[in-house]
């Protein structure tokens, strides 16, 4: 399975206000281990280390943003 990065969220926005609304009073840290624990419940959704991998390098590379 290869990474699918084709636009598939129906509402891209709604889900990036979910995710500001849950980092609301959480401080740096905290936050971080939120998006940590959101990172591995996702990951383990996907399950496919081939495209974990792809995900992880896309998200690194700055360039393609």
């Amino acid at each position: 399975m290869n990474l699918d990065t084709s636009p598939r969220l129906q509402d891209a926005d709604g889900f990036l206000a979910l995710i500001m609304e849950a980092h609301r009073g959480l401080d740096a840290e905290a936050a971080r281990r939120f998006d940590t624990r959101l990172a591995l419940i996702l990951a383990n959704h996907i399950g496919d280390m081939a495209v974990l991998r792809e995900a992880i390098a896309l998200a690194r590379n700055t360039d393609q943003r």
